[in-house]
This record gives C-alpha cells, sequence and structure tokens, in this order.
C-alpha cells in the first residue's frame, strides 16, 4: 500500500486530536483511500508539557522548520492557530509545492488571499474544512455540492459558547453575565471571553463562508459585527413571548443590484417555528439557500477536539487522493468569479426590528415616541407595555415594519433624546427567512 507522511505544526487540543483519530482510524482511513497515512512529525512549543494524548517524543520537535523543510513529509496541516507563525509556515510550505491543511478562521479571514494565491502560484493547494464549525462539512458543500447554485441567502449559528449562553439564558431566565462565569469554568468560554462573545470568531467564519458563496474575497473589515453584550433576560422573556428566540446569527444575503450582499454577525430574532430557533447548546448549524436546491440545513458540534480533528481528517483525505492522482490543485481552495461583488453597508440593509426602550409611564409618551418613527417612514406592527413592572422607569417593547438599518438608528436617536426615554434604546433585528 502506498505510504502519505503527514507532519504536523501544533500539539495542542486540535493537534493531539487528529494524532489520536489517525491512530484509532487510520487503518479505516488506509483502507477508504488505499493509502496510509504516517505522521512523521509534530511540532510543539513545549516538549515537556502534559497533554490528553501523549505522542511519542521521537516525533516531537519545537521547530516548525523541521516539519516544513523535511523532504520526507508531503503533507503539512498547520493546528497552531494565530496570524505570525501559522502565517509563515503555511507559505514556506506551499512554496516547496506541499498541500496545506489549516484549521485557522482568523488566519484565513486575515490572509486568505494571499495564501490561495500563494497555492495557485507554486501548484499545491490549501485545504481548510476545520476552519468553520468543526465537524459539519460546510466547506466542502459550499465548494462542491453547491456548484451548480446561485446561494441566495446563507445563515449560520457558528459560535457554540454564544449559542450556550443564549440557551441557557433562554432556559433559565438568567443574565449573560451569570451563565458567561459558568460557562467559563465548564471550559465553553475563554477567559477574557471578548473573541466569542463580542462576535469576532463568528465574523471571521461568515466572512469565509460569504467569499465561497459568493466569490470574491470578503474584507473583515467590511462586516458589520455586534455580539451579544447587549442581550437580557429580560429581551429573551419578551422576544419567547412574541414567538421568537434570540441567536446570534452570521447572515449572508443577496440584495438588489449587481452583486450586494449582506455579511454581518449579530443577534437576531429567529421565528421559534425556523429549525435554528432548535439549534442549541453548543452545537452549530449553517442554513443555506441556493436557487436550484431549495433549502439545506447543515447540524453539527461546531468545535471541540473530536470534531475539529474529523474535519482535519477529510482534508487529510483529499489531499493525499489528490497526490495520489497527481493533481495536487485539482479544486483551488478559493476560485474568485465574481469581480463585480461587493458588501453592502449595513445601513442599506433592509430588516425589521425588535426594539425595547425604558419610558417613564405618562400619558403621551407613546405618542411622541410613535411621532418619531412615523416622521422616518417606520411602520410599527405591535406595541407592547407589559404590565407588573414597576419603579421609575417601564419597559415598552416596539415591533418595527421593514426599513433600512440607517433610518432606525437615525429613529433611535431622536428617541433616545425625549426626556421621558432612560437609558439607550435597545434594538435587535428580527429574520423571518422570506
Amino acid at each position: 500500500m502506498q505510504q502519505v507522511k503527514l507532519g504536523i505544526i501544533g500539539g495542542g487540543t486540535v493537534g493531539s486530536g487528529v494524532y489520536e483519530a489517525l491512530q484509532r482510524n487510520g487503518s479505516l482511513v488506509a483502507s477508504r483511500l488505499g493509502t496510509r497515512v504516517s505522521i512523521e512529525r509534530v511540532a510543539v512549543r513545549d516538549l515537556k508539557k502534559k497533554r490528553a494524548t501523549k505522542i511519542p517524543a521521537k516525533l516531537l520537535t519545537t521547530d516548525w522548520r523541521e516539519v516544513v523543510f523535511d523532504p520526507h513529509i508531503q503533507v503539512v496541516a498547520e493546528l497552531i492557530g494565530g496570524t505570525g507563525v501559522a502565517r509563515e509556515a503555511i507559505l514556506a510550505a506551499l512554496k516547496l509545492g506541499k498541500p496545506v491543511i489549516t484549521a485557522n478562521k482568523a488566519l484565513l479571514s486575515a490572509h486568505g488571499e494571499e495564501l490561495f494565491a500563494a497555492a495557485q502560484k507554486y501548484g499545491t493547494n490549501l485545504y481548510y474544512e476545520a476552519s468553520v464549525c468543526g465537524g459539519i462539512p460546510i466547506i466542502k458543500a459550499l465548494r462542491e455540492g453547491f456548484v451548480g447554485n446561485r446561494i441566495n441567502a446563507l445563515y449560520g449559528i457558528v459560535n457554540g459558547t454564544c449559542n450556550y449562553i443564549l440557551t441557557r439564558m433562554k432556559l433559565e431566565g438568567a443574565d449573560l453575565d451569570e451563565v458567561l462565569a459558568d460557562a467559563q469554568k465548564l471550559g465553553y468560554a475563554e477567559t477574557p471571553p471578548d473573541l466569542d462573545i463580542d462576535g469576532h470568531d463568528a465574523a471571521h467564519k461568515t466572512g469565509i463562508l460569504a467569499s465561497l458563496a459568493h466569490g470574491f474575497w470578503v474584507n473583515p473589515k467590511k462586516i458589520h459585527v455586534e455580539g451579544i453584550r447587549p442581550v437580557s433576560a429580560l429581551d429573551i422573556k419578551f422576544a419567547g413571548e412574541l414567538g421568537y428566540t434570540i441567536k446570534l446569527l452570521g447572515t449572508v444575503k443577496k440584495l438588489e443590484g449587481n452583486g450586494r450582499i449582506q455579511v454581518s454577525v449579530y443577534p437576531t430574532l429567529v421565528p421559534n417555528s425556523h429549525v435554528l430557533a432548535s439549534v442549541n447548546g453548543v452545537f452549530n448549524a449553517v442554513f443555506v439557500r441556493g436557487d436550484v436546491v431549495g433549502d439545506s440545513l447543515f447540524y453539527g458540534r461546531g468545535a471541540g477536539k473530536d470534531a475539529t480533528a474529523s474535519a482535519v481528517l477529510s482534508d487529510i483525505g483529499d489531499a493525499v487522493l489528490d497526490l495520489k492522482s497527481g493533481a495536487k490543485n485539482r479544486l483551488p481552495a478559493f476560485v474568485p468569479h465574481e469581480c463585480a461583488g461587493c458588501v453592502a453597508p449595513i445601513d442599506e440593509v433592509v430588516s425589521q426590528y425588535f426594539v425595547r426602550l425604558n419610558v417613564v409611564d405618562k400619558p403621551g409618551v407613546l405618542a411622541r415616541i410613535a411621532t418619531i418613527f412615523g416622521q422616518s417612514h417606520i411602520g410599527i406592527s405591535s406595541v407592547i407595555q407589559p404590565e407588573g413592572h414597576e419603579g421609575a422607569s417601564v419597559p415598552l417593547i416596539f415591533m418595527l415594519h421593514y426599513a433600512t438599518n440607517g433610518a432606525v438608528k437615525r429613529a433611535l436617536g431622536q428617541i433616545a433624546k425625549l426626556p421621558a426615554v432612560k437609558g439607550q434604546p435597545v434594538m435587535f433585528r428580527v429574520e423571518n427567512f422570506k
């Protein structure tokens, strides 16, 4: 049987998971590929560090160059994360014509165009299934399965930490800080948690999906990002009473006009009747609408040692088969094909809205607020003033008709200046998937 030698840069959670998975299922992989995958070298930061999976000392090195420049190693897996050493190591491997596998969504978001161009230039390939949604094969689906479809819309719950927090807030009626502290103790959230709860991790992944779906590389600076910090137990309660669940949603949607798309990440009210509303805990899901296939849902674990290792093994399989056939660049990592594509500014995006205000409970307040919405050409579909709230101010909930983000933002700026309105208005967008 033929053999392909693999070098791994990174022996942490993902790297050790890949090593463990190949020890467990290496024979299965070999029988399916007709080629045995042999781990030749693993670069780590600390040789003495204790790992959940013990990697033989003879395989370990602290110098990634001993992996990349080893003439016996044919495939390189970059699993260290970050955008410094990882970028240098990947570029070095690509220049040698070696196929590279990465799980590094931050690196792809920041330097994807450069890395893909290098792979093309040196006649090799970059595989990155594990960079988005762990064990869900969404990259392969967009690159291959939907090759005959225009992607009209894509919605993703792509950050398990935020989904876990929002799920518990809904089920327990708890506030974010309380659930976040518990999530950190359980290892579901990092310390500090900013990358997750401020939406940046989800933005990295959403940008990659948007680029694949629409054929031009999305500049991460063009993605509108909001995290879940503003979401309170009160908002989740009122959303539930209206028939919605709040999810941190990555949205990629075609807009009217040549090549314009919405690419955004923000807390979104999802109808309870929609399948994404029932995606709970640390699970991820991506809902794709193609013009030929219609609606498809991809669901599974989006992170963790085993889910990510599974995606890396999938990419190893593709790399091995491409090497075996002599077609290392058979399906390029990314093919730009939409020259006129662009990301629309968030102020031009049209949505429905959930707005919560804290107001002094006295006659005329509602009329003044409704007048500002009316002057801004924003329709009100419903108003709720819940009973049982006492104090200097009480909550007032509005559900607004379709309007541009810019118009709603300007109207809320005027409303916030009213003497009867206390604190800043809270606004979340509503997605009805039409």
